[in-house]
């Protein structure tokens, strides 16, 4: 999904750029239309003339989407797709989620997703600082995750992430 963010252009020519980009990962720094449009695309029946479909990317290295840079062949017969919004039950991201077969939501204790997002975004240099990271967490992504469990939708399973010491690899 990171291939639907608006692009960082985008951001600016929002009516407040200021907390679009500050905010960038909530539901209305993505292009849901866009992303709605490729589930449609996906639920169309295949043939032996069936274009292949392109699904964007994301570069971290310019922080922006790469259009059309996944190809899915009309042979593929399975798609799995990931992301916060799939599960919210509002706007484009509802009906994106009606051309799925199934929903799946990962569920985790806030302080473990927090713990989890501060050392995201140091190790990729979205913050430069843990304290910075933290901010962050506290006031976008977490945020963010609250708005997702309070209004989403149709899930077909419920998968609980937990910290497990035993699947640490050894560094």
């Amino acid at each position: 999904m990171d291939g639907y963010h608006l692009t960082r252009a985008q951001l600016s020519a929002l009516p407040d750029p200021a907390n679009a980009h500050a905010r960038r990962g909530a539901a209305f720094t993505f292009d849901s239309t866009s992303f709605h449009a490729l589930m449609r695309a996906l639920r169309q029946p295949v043939t032996r003339d069936s274009p292949t479909i392109h699904a964007p990317s994301f570069s971290h290295e310019t922080k922006d989407p790469v259009a059309d840079d996944i190809p899915i062949p009309s042979s593929i017969r399975i798609v799995i797709t990931e992301g916060n919004y799939i599960a919210l039950n509002e706007g484009e991201w509802a009906k994106a989620r009606e051309c799925m077969d199934e929903v799946w939501f990962v569920e985790v204790e806030e302080s473990v997703a927090r713990a989890r997002l501060v050392r995201r975004h140091v190790e990729a240099g979205i913050a430069k600082d843990e304290a910075e990271a933290g901010k962050r967490a506290d006031e976008n992504d977490l945020v963010n995750g609250r708005e997702i469990v309070e209004k989403r939708g149709r899930i077909e399973e419920v998968v609980r992430s937990r910290e497990d010491m035993g699947w640490k690899k050894d560094v």
